[in-house]
């Protein structure tokens, strides 16, 4: 395997702009690329915030927040992506962007670098296709939040190289995270495709009266242990996510179970996204 020195980040948002902040702090150059300023802005204090509070509990120094900050590059300029050993995509789940913005790495990136994509659920295959590397293209998945979640599943799409996947599980070591392999491109990967049919029914016992959403959390939690129950999780995970990923699924498996219910449609459409805007299925 390369040396990884620089990795690049594609999206300044919640968790891209977490990617860049985990990257930095295990050693690693990072080029943001974001086209809004107020993105990559809002990124970059949002580490610093999470940085003070390593401070204040002291497990990171004034030094280490400094050093940091200042392995972050923002920019608004994708030909920089051209300094990359390694590039992460983390932009909204649609295919057709993606697939538009691996074109135009392809074309920026050395030959050697390896364009990664943080897709929940979208098949790495397609997105290698708009690329004429499609042997150095593999889904690097990560959980909200990356700082915190230590599994990353690797996915192989149809044409990723041996040396690639075991580049990106490298990769993912290097970073403090635990790779799981998935080894043939499939919609939702391992943890998406087992958790959304637990969340859509969670969702469809809510519709029909059998119990709160309190009650559903409460009862996942004790009854099965989990840290939190499936609407809570759904409020940290993001709700405008969610449509995305059970449509690709829909369309993938043609099975009406994939359909999201009328509930979380009319959530979403009052403009609730969950945690990340203090609004989802519960208030914050």
């Amino acid at each position: 395997m390369k040396e990884i020195k620089t990795i690049g980040i594609l999206g300044a948002g919640t968790m891209g702009g977490n990617l860049a902040q985990l990257a930095a702090t295990r050693g690693f150059e990072v080029l943001l690329y974001d086209i809004e300023a107020r993105q990559r802005e809002n990124a970059l204090s949002r580490t610093a915030a999470a940085l003070d509070k390593g401070i204040s509990r002291g497990s990171v120094t004034g030094e280490e927040k400094e050093a940091v900050l200042g392995r972050i590059q923002g920019t608004a300029s994708l030909e920089q992506l051209e300094a990359a050993d390694f590039v992460i995509e983390a932009v909204v789940e649609d295919l057709k962007v993606k697939q538009e913005l691996f074109s135009r790495l392809d074309g920026i990136c050395r030959e050697d670098t390896v364009l990664c994509s943080n897709t929940s659920s979208m098949s790495i295959t397609s997105i290698a296709a708009a690329t004429k590397r499609a042997d150095r293209v593999a889904g690097m998945h990560f959980f909200n939040p990356p700082t915190v979640m230590k599994l990353v599943e690797v996915i192989r799409g149809y044409h990723t190289s041996e040396e690639t996947a075991e580049t990106v599980k490298q990769t993912a070591a290097a970073l403090g995270r635990t790779p799981a392999e998935v080894r043939r491109d499939t919609p939702g990967f391992v943890v998406n495709r087992c958790l959304f049919p637990f969340l859509l029914e969670a969702i469809h016992i809510y519709e029909e009266g059998i119990a709160t959403k309190e009650d559903i959390d409460t009862a996942v939690k004790l009854g099965l242990n989990f840290p939190m129950g499936p609407f809570e999780l759904m409020d940290l995970a993001g709700l405008d996510t969610f449509i995305p990923i059970t449509e690709y699924f829909f369309s993938e498996f043609k099975d009406p179970k994939w359909n999201a219910p009328q509930s979380i449609r009319a959530v979403i459409r009052a403009g609730r996204y969950g945690r990340k805007n203090g609004r989802g299925w519960y208030t914050y």
